[in-house]
């Protein structure tokens, strides 16, 4: 069974380390104070979890999700993930992450920062424009048809297969926007960002978004560079 590694195990991590087991993967999980920290998530994920070092978990992890602050990418251990599939679920936050002048300077995207980083890797940006409470309730077995969809974007086709199906197992459609240069249409404070699947902004009222809307959302993103 496919293997899923953790760099990072707080709301979104621990969300997806959830969904992944129930999915039947295995998960091993980390964070940056280290495994005995996480007994309680381990836990709650049973027997298909363990906590390790983020080294390790990079090591063990087939697929290697990347979901800590944007500003300790550095810390992600680049040689651990030379050649494996990254989902990196990062968010720009300057007050948090400090002033990443590429960034505000636009000459990159946050997951092209990523990529940057972890040059040897094949990085989808993936799970960043999502809520957690909405991400671990609105799964769907594949066909439901209130299923939600969710966005991805990459450079390597073979990679963005593999999420793909990744994403699918846990419960979710996707929708492939492109690549790594196009993400930003669905980062922090674009339209396409995290309300899209929350009815009128109204967090507490998650909603479906199928990808017709969320097409949209990327056009309206689109439009504001013409």
């Amino acid at each position: 069974m496919t293997t899923i590694g953790f760099i990072g195990s707080g709301n979104i991590g621990g969300t997806l380390a959830h969904l992944a087991v129930d999915a039947g993967y295995d998960v091993v999980v980390s964070n940056s104070r280290g495994p005995e920290t996480l007994a309680d998530l381990v836990q709650s994920l049973g027997p298909k979890a363990r906590a390790a070092t983020s080294s390790e978990a990079a090591a063990a992890g087939d697929i290697v999700v990347v979901t800590i602050p944007l500003g300790k990418i550095e810390q992600v251990p680049a040689q651990a993930v030379a050649g494996k599939v990254v989902i990196d679920t990062c968010n720009y936050y300057p007050e948090r992450d400090g002033a990443i002048a590429a960034l505000d300077e636009k000459q990159t995207t946050t997951s092209g920062l990523v990529q940057q980083h972890l040059a040897s890797a094949k990085v989808v940006k993936a799970f960043n424009n999502i809520f957690f409470g909405h991400l671990g309730s609105m799964q769907r077995p594949r066909g439901a048809a209130d299923r939600n969809t969710l966005m991805i974007a990459g450079d390597d086709a073979a990679a963005k297969r593999t999420v793909s199906d990744f994403i699918d197992a846990i419960g979710y459609d996707v929708f492939d926007t492109g690549s790594l240069a196009d993400s930003w249409r669905f980062q922090r404070d674009q339209p396409a960002y995290a309300g899209a699947y929350a009815e009128g902004g109204d967090f507490n009222k998650p909603k479906r978004a199928d990808r017709a809307e969320l097409q949209g959302l990327l056009d309206q993103a689109d439009a504001t560079i013409r």
